[in-house]
């Protein structure tokens, strides 16, 4: 029986690294301090585009080259690439289009952008480990994850300008017939909160229609406790059909948007600090691609091995949660 594992993982960001002091500063001037949010959302650093040569594509490009040189493979033995993004630099053609040309994938490879907002990456590695599990003859996939952020961030909002990076992640999954790999995963949408987080912030069609004073994304406040109880039951209903229990996971990839939300669910299981990876400090709240930043970061520093189980974690705006369960 076939599997599909993790082969590599890779990142890219931008070279330029803002700290703290820039967004004390900007937001000083409005007369909003926010020392003690940034505290909350953990963040130190994060990186930002400043180049009009760099885009979220660019990034995914990048990202894409890296993993292949790190696995030792060519662009021709990629049977599939799809490219998750909250923020397209284009959106025909679809931007998986030119990472095939820039790796030089096959003709039969076929390609695909995604969107499921932050929990994008999470929502495409499941989505094709479960179609490559279907379809034979698709022996390696290509999943880029990548948001430019900063383009969309407003200036005058704390929880958008000053809490968001640019980066991008990539994996190759790889069919094997090692007992290892994808598990499963699980899903709890409720829209409830489908209007408070919108970019364009009128919609589409009105801000090409008549144009939008609104550049940047919209952001209302909203109860964001309320996804920390379904995300428990989740991860019990995951975790249970397979006979694990939280303190047998060896690293949890969370959604890096916020301290906080990790902290609880170490704080709910009783989990060590090795479990939790949190790279938000250094890199920013940097959407679709967090978890897999961080998965980067426990495979290179060795908290993740072959054979430890890793339970990924992660939000969508309006809402919806995934949490998906691999072997690694």
């Amino acid at each position: 029986m076939s599997h599909i594992r993790i082969e590599a993982v890779e990142i890219h960001h931008p070279a330029n690294a803002v700290d703290n002091e820039f967004y004390f500063d900007h937001f000083d001037k409005q007369n909003n301090d926010i020392r003690r949010f940034l505290e909350h959302m953990g963040r130190k650093s994060r990186y930002v585009i400043d180049s009009d040569e760099e885009n979220g594509l660019t990034m995914g490009i990048e990202a894409a080259r890296k993993v292949l040189a790190k696995a030792g493979l060519q662009g021709t033995d990629i049977d599939m690439v799809v490219f998750s993004t909250q923020v397209p630099e284009t959106t025909f053609p679809v931007n998986a289009l030119y990472i095939h040309a820039a790796i030089g994938a096959d003709a039969h490879t076929m390609v695909l952008d995604s969107n499921a907002n932050c929990a994008g990456m999470v929502v495409a590695v499941d989505h094709a480990s479960r179609y490559m599990l279907s379809a034979p003859n698709i022996r390696r996939a290509l999943i880029v994850g990548s948001d430019y952020n900063t383009l969309v961030s407003d200036p005058d909002s704390a929880i958008t300008y000053a809490n968001y990076g640019d980066a991008a992640a990539a994996v190759i999954l790889e069919r094997t017939e090692e007992q290892t790999g994808f598990i499963d995963s699980i899903y709890h949408t409720d829209p409830v909160n489908r209007d408070f987080i919108r970019y364009p912030a009128e919609g589409l069609a009105k801000t090409v229609k008549h144009g939008s004073e609104s550049k940047g994304i919209l952001w209302l406040p909203f109860e964001a406790h309320a996804a920390m109880p379904p995300t428990f039951e989740m991860f019990e209903t995951l975790l249970g059909r397979h006979g694990l229990t939280p303190q047998e996971i060896g690293s949890y990839c969370l959604s890096q948007f916020s301290l906080e939300n990790v902290l609880k669910i170490q704080r709910q299981y009783g989990l060590s600090d090795e479990q939790m990876v949190y790279v938000g400090d250094r890199f920013g709240y940097t959407g679709t691609s967090s978890p897999f930043i961080a998965l980067h970061e426990a495979v290179e520093t060795g908290r993740v091995k072959r054979g430890d189980h890793v339970l990924f974690w992660s939000i969508g705006s309006g809402f919806q949660l995934v949490a998906m369960l691999f072997k690694y």
